[in-house]
């Protein structure tokens, strides 16, 4: 499978996509007037405690405070998983009574956390006191003195490959270290390089820590092209493109320094009369990304529906007739929507709860079938995942992390104009709920002359449609009314000024 992956520049906006055998995979994207938080460590302080949800509000310095859990600050990050992987452990953790949060914080104590975390909508950044400090092939956790091993790394040999070398290499006290994915196949001299890396980091964090005053921000998490490079460069990616001089030396010098010796084709884009993702023709997948239906090759669609609380995904079989029995056009359908949703939520960045609605099958072999096919795809995700077994009405319920606000949120915001709620009030509503408030503004009296303020299209109704209802209520009150067409008003808007 060849590997690409794209990184451009333009207009203070990074972005980086991640292409399989031409195929847009994964996506990313950060502007340089976004904060980003994830991974960064602050000195804190306790500004509030809250009992009831047994957790603290932490002034950071930043224009939200960030909360901490109590069981983010006393449990440990092996048994919780850390922010950076899914870590496994030899050996079971003892799980006493959680203490209250007023028994482990007081306000005005100073505290040392990392944002796991980013603050999404109207929620702050969450935070831990247990730092993670991630390197290509290691996580090192301060404090502890275990060796995890990420549960992706699922062969047995494999793992107790690299539990045998952990046991020949002198580590630091206090120090426990996570086996991230990356490091499947790794040897002792790959290994004790990142553990140098990361000591060095450790020590400069701990050196900023009695330096500065609280609140103030201690350690900053790498940016996107640097991360990029850290979590997602494997020995299967050909080469790395750029189209911007300025990225063309940071991933240089990025691969120089982070990975010494690696050998990896960095080219240059310098084609200005085509952008680098116009000429991989992705540049139309990205805006596809943004649309709420998905179209299969097949001729079925799926439909993406992302609310506050969490994402709904409807399968559809749409055009596709492609098999005489109903089952099986209904199974193919499946089968393909099950993969580009893999994709796609990989694609947005969804998090939390994810609610699947696959079309009905009446066969328990293609419902096992199905449900194993997609957690089979899902496992490429990096992020977290849960999936329960499919209902009796072929949903499929799963839940994945949610670290950053999804790609929707960040690229778009709530319409002005419908305030988020995807549908506005047709103009026939509006002009009988005109109707009833001029009814509502000549209040049984006469002698009146009104104003009244509305949309082009809900004045031309009235002037025409609703032109008898309009003279009953004048004659009626003895009164004038005169519409007005305002092309400034919302459609739902409805302004009336009374005149005598």
């Amino acid at each position: 499978m060849k590997k690409e992956i794209l990184m451009s520049l333009e207009a203070n906006e990074k972005r980086v996509v991640i292409l399989e055998d031409g195929k847009l995979e994964e996506f990313f994207i950060e502007r340089s007037d976004t904060y980003k938080m994830f991974g960064n460590i602050y000195k804190g302080k306790v500004k509030s405690i809250v009992p009831g949800i047994g957790a603290s509000f932490i002034d950071l310095g930043t224009k939200k405070d960030g909360f901490l859990y109590v069981a983010d600050a006393v449990e440990s990050p092996f048994g919780l998983e850390s922010a950076f992987e899914e870590v496994e452990y030899e050996g079971k953790k003892v799980r006493g009574q959680t203490p209250r949060i007023d028994e482990v914080l007081k306000i005005g104590q100073e505290v040392f956390v990392q944002v796991v975390k980013e603050p999404i909508r109207d929620k702050g950044p969450r935070l831990t006191t247990h730092v993670a400090i991630p390197a290509r092939y290691l996580v090192l956790i301060p404090g502890e003195n275990k060796v995890g091993v990420s549960r992706r790394i699922d062969d047995a040999r494999e793992r107790d490959r690299i539990r045998e070398i952990f046991s020949q290499v002198e580590l630091p006290k206090d120090s426990g270290f996570i086996v991230r994915t990356a490091g499947e196949g790794k040897d002792k001299r790959e290994f004790t390089r990142d553990i140098k890396y990361l000591i060095k980091t450790w020590s400069r964090i701990k050196s900023e820590i009695h330096k500065k005053k609280a609140p103030s921000l201690i350690h900053q998490e790498l940016d996107l092209v640097e991360r990029i490079i850290r979590d997602y460069f494997t020995e299967d990616i050909e080469r790395i493109v750029v189209d911007h001089q300025n990225l063309y030396h940071q991933v240089c010098r990025f691969l120089k320094s982070y990975l010494p010796g690696c050998r990896v084709r960095v080219d240059w884009h310098k084609n200005q009369s085509v952008s680098l993702f116009d000429q991989y023709k992705i540049e139309k997948e990205i805006e596809k990304t943004f649309q709420k239906k998905v179209f299969l090759h097949s001729g079925g669609h799926i439909v993406i529906e992302q609310t506050e609380g969490l994402v709904a995904i409807d399968v559809n079989t749409g055009k596709f007739t492609g098999h005489r029995n109903l089952e099986e056009t209904v199974y193919r359908t499946n089968l393909e929507a099950a993969q580009e949703i893999s994709r796609q939520v990989r694609l947005r960045d969804m998090g939390g709860i994810i609610i699947i609605d696959f079309i009905d099958m009446s066969k328990p072999d293609h419902r096992r079938h199905l449900y194993r096919l997609f957690k089979d795809v899902v496992k490429k995700d990096r992020a977290k995942t849960n999936i329960l077994q499919m209902s009796e009405l072929g949903l499929v319920e799963m839940t994945r992390q949610r670290i950053r606000p999804s790609l929707e949120s960040a690229v778009h915001e709530t319409c002005s104009y419908c305030e988020g709620k995807g549908i506005i009030k047709s103009v026939t509503t509006m002009t009988i709920q005109t109707l009833k408030e001029v009814k509502k503004a000549l209040n049984h009296s006469t002698g009146k002359i009104l104003n009244v303020y509305v949309h082009p299209q809900v004045a031309e109704r009235l002037l025409h449609d609703e032109k008898r209802s309009l003279r009953d209520l004048e004659q009626a009150a003895k009164s004038r009314v005169i519409i007005l067409a305002d092309p400034s008003l919302h459609r739902e808007d409805v302004n009336i000024t009374l005149v005598k």
